[in-house]
Formats: structure tokens, sequence, C-alpha cells
């Protein structure tokens, strides 16, 4: 099994400020997809995030993720419990779970163990759902900025479990029965705080800021200025979600 590569421990406090949270929409099409809605397992939560949103949808929910510092952070819900657990070895009963999710991590797991769990842990006919998401929309002003910090200034800081999201998950292994899913989005609101708050949360930024020492937001937030306006102005950020479904054990 791969050792656990923690890259978001250090940013888990501004993860859940700035990070966006995933439409309600998407976690009632998921439930409408199981049989039973006793128990969903989220892998790698993070924050909570998608836990807390199929915490509508399910009797329960178990939310791991290996990192102390993510679960520490994590949004607190009576539905919910939370476990520090890898996802490729993880202590869910055998055939207890009607859904797996896994919200924009699956590209930092070994597949082939994960996999493995995944059969052990669904039920017959259960369903496994992983998504992503990529660059924002804001404006034609902004949108270019924000390629070009992507691309260029954090270009080679960018590990290759991050090209598989460039790649819209087509290169990642997925051994299931795929179900053909309605496109979802995600949107938030932010300033222009909020928006440099967000670029933290990259991993590419932390690597960038640990070999060079300086922070290059600092740099990405004059540009804004100058195509921002007032900095205290919300604008609408808008993801589209890369999404794969499938049916296990059908």
């Amino acid at each position: 099994m791969a050792n656990f590569c923690d890259y978001f421990s250090k940013q888990s406090d501004i993860y859940v400020k700035y990070r966006p949270t995933y439409p309600k929409e998407l976690f009632s099409y998921l439930s409408s997809l199981t049989k039973e809605h006793k128990l969903a397992w989220d892998c790698g939560t993070g924050n909570g995030q998608s836990a807390n949103g199929l915490s509508e949808f399910y009797d329960s929910v178990i939310a791991t993720d290996p990192s102390e510092e993510q679960i520490k952070n994590a949004i607190p819900n009576k539905k919910i419990v939370y476990r520090v657990e890898k996802a490729e070895d993880n202590s869910l009963k055998t055939a207890s779970a009607d859904l797996i999710t896994i919200a924009n991590a699956m590209h930092w797991f070994n597949f082939d163990d994960f996999y493995k769990e995944v059969q052990r842990v669904l039920k017959p006919g259960g369903i496994i759902a992983a998504w992503a998401y990529g660059l924002p929309v804001i404006s034609p002003e902004i949108d270019p900025i924000v390629k070009r910090f992507h691309d260029e200034t954090l270009g080679t800081y960018w590990l290759e479990p991050n090209r598989m999201v460039e790649k819209g998950y087509t290169t990642i292994p997925f051994p299931f029965e795929l179900i053909n899913t309605p496109k979802f989005h995600i949107e938030k609101t932010m300033n222009l705080a909020d928006f440099i708050g967000y670029f933290n949360t990259w991993s590419a930024t932390q690597r960038y800021i640990n070999q060079h020492k300086i922070n290059p937001t600092e740099k990405l937030e004059k540009d804004f200025r100058k195509v921002w306006g007032d900095a205290e102005l919300e604008k609408k950020l808008t993801w589209d979600l890369i999404l794969k479904i499938g049916k296990v054990n059908g």
C-alpha cells in the first residue's frame, strides 16, 4: 500500500474557510441511485463538506481522512462519525455502505487497494461516486490571470495526481458499471481577500512557499487588483464538476 503523503494538513484551517461547497442537487441525485439510505461512506472527507451534504439523505455517514488536522477542522454533525483512516485501509464493516463518495480526493488514492475496499464495503448493487473540479470561471478579465498563475507560476509544483484532474479524470481507472449522469456545477461568492485565500489552499501554492520561502499569491493579488475593482466587491466563481459514478456488484 502506498504511504500517505499529506499535502493538506498545513492549510486545513483555511481549506474549510475558502473551498467551495457542493450543491444539494448533487446529493439528492446520488441518493436517488441507491436502494437504501442507511449508510454512506465519504472517503478523503477533508473538512467534511461532502459528508454534511450526504447527511441530509442518509441515516448515518462515516467520513474518513488520513489527515488528523483535516478531521480536527471538520464540520460537526450528529449524523457523521469522523475517523482518521486511509480510504485503502479502513474499519468499515463488509457490505455495510449503500454509497461511497470521494469528493476532490480520489486522484490521491492507490486505486488498486482502494477498489478492493470499495468491493468489500459496498452492499451488492451499491454506488460509488467520485468527483473533482478544476479552475473556476469568473470573468474574461480575471480568468486568464488565474490560468497563468496555475500553468506558469505553479506549473512545476503540481504533482501527477493533480494532472489527473486537469485531464478530467479520463486517465483514472474505474472498473465499475458506469452511469451516465447529469451535469453539476458549484458556486461560491468571494471578495478579493477570500479569492486569495482560496489560492492558498492549493497544494502547489504550499509547495512553492516551502521551496522559495515567499508566497506567490502576493504578486497574484497585485495583478488581480488591476481588474477586480473594489477589493470588497464580491464576485461569483463557478466550477464545473468532473463526475464519475458507477454501480458495484450490480
